[in-house]
């Protein structure tokens, strides 16, 4: 099961750092010119992710732990079918 992990921060979102991700997948597969499997899945994975992800919530969530000095991890995954996410607060 493929895993993407993203570390938000009060500067970066996780939308935003979830595009920057996607649109640098993206980039490498142009540049590449070929599109190996995992690089596939981990932007079907992220496209699907910022498609149906509600982001005001995800940062209502994220910004209160990051206000107090916590770190947060997003752990991003398919899930039946469709991406899924936990969020971790250290």
């Amino acid at each position: 099961m493929k895993i993407i992990e993203l570390f938000p921060t009060l500067s970066h979102c996780i939308e935003t750092l979830a595009k920057e991700r996607f649109r640098h997948l993206v980039t490498q597969c142009i540049e590449n010119e070929q599109i190996d499997s995992q690089l596939k899945d981990e932007i079907e994975l992220l496209k699907a992710f910022l498609e149906l992800t509600d982001f005001r919530k995800l940062r209502s969530e994220s910004e209160k732990h990051l206000l107090e000095g916590k770190k947060v991890k997003f752990s991003v995954y398919w899930k039946e079918g469709k991406p899924h996410y936990q969020m971790i607060v250290t």
